[in-house]
């Protein structure tokens, strides 16, 4: 079997951020940055080298910083040329260049009610196709091939709505929507259920579902009906579970690092690790992080 092209990706970003208070009071939890880039650029870079053509932010009120930096600043490139900062103008030229490699559409979720709500917002932009979505808090870092277009790659294949899945630890397994598998071939795994946060007894594998879809229309018709579940949200894994047993589901487990930034420790130790790895900073702040656990072996 073989699926029709993913041209498209929804970006749910309409949450409240609401963890990360009091910065993200008027400033999207999605522009905070990992390094020196937020955390969303990551993601519509992704999308981009895995060959998505469209993107579509769902965004709530106060969301306006992320259309601005995926605009162009006049007034900033004129006040770098005039002091000759060619340097930083070079930084501004490759975020211009994502929206030149793809069409950003910017939608509103008019009230906050769940992930899958914010999907189903996007439905009329997407139509019959399947479609690609990418959570921002969650980043994704390849060598080779990006996740999304190891997803896409996998929906090629199968046909199928697809998941990203990782395993993860036993006593992990209640912070995550965990799947049931049937049968497996190599990377990818027969999702015949999703059970959403078990307790390590109750769980049916040790495969968590993360932020990375690509999902079938049949997805949008579940979400139509406007079921709450969790929270009494409108919950994206409840309209895929739906679907199960009528459409293919698929778990890839793929390759690549992966940095939870939706907490503050995941937030915090993401940027401490990109930092690490980037030359120039690393130099800097190894003998200070050596400075600061010197003598306190408890706090490691």
């Amino acid at each position: 079997m073989t699926g029709p092209p993913v041209r498209k990706a929804i970006f749910p970003a309409a949450g409240l951020g609401t963890r990360f208070l009091p910065v993200t009071k008027a400033q999207p939890k999605e522009m905070l940055p990992l390094v020196d880039k937020p955390t969303i650029q990551y993601g519509v870079e992704e999308a981009i080298a895995s060959g998505i053509e469209e993107v579509i932010m769902v965004t709530g009120g106060g969301k306006r910083a992320i259309v601005d930096h995926f605009d162009r600043s006049r007034e900033l490139e004129h006040y770098l040329e005039e002091r000759g900062r060619s340097d930083l103008l070079h930084i501004l030229a490759e975020i211009d260049d994502l929206s030149n490699q793809v069409d950003i559409t910017y939608l509103q979720q008019k009230e906050p009610r769940g992930l899958g709500h914010a999907v189903w917002t996007a439905r009329r932009l997407i139509g019959d196709e399947p479609c690609a979505v990418l959570l921002a808090d969650d980043v994704i870092l390849c060598d080779d091939r990006p996740v999304l277009k190891q997803l896409i790659d996998a929906h090629r294949t199968t046909g199928a709505t697809v998941l990203a899945v990782r395993r993860v630890p036993r006593n992990e397994v209640s912070r995550y929507g965990i799947i049931e598998t049937g049968g497996s071939k190599g990377g990818i795994h027969e999702v015949v259920d999703i059970v959403e946060k078990p307790s390590a007894d109750d769980a049916p594998s040790d495969l968590a579902a993360l932020g990375r879809y690509v999902l079938l229309p049949a997805v949008f018709l579940e979400l139509d009906r406007g079921e709450p579940g969790a929270g009494n949200e409108i919950q994206l894994v409840d309209a895929i579970k739906r679907t199960i047993g009528t459409f293919p589901v698929v778990g890839v487990e793929f390759a690549g690092d992966y940095y939870d930034t939706g907490t503050v420790p995941g937030y915090l130790r993401a940027n401490l690790t990109l930092a690490m790895k980037r030359e120039g900073l690393r130099e800097e702040l190894a003998p200070l992080l050596r400075e600061l656990l010197d003598g306190q072996p408890d706090r490691l």
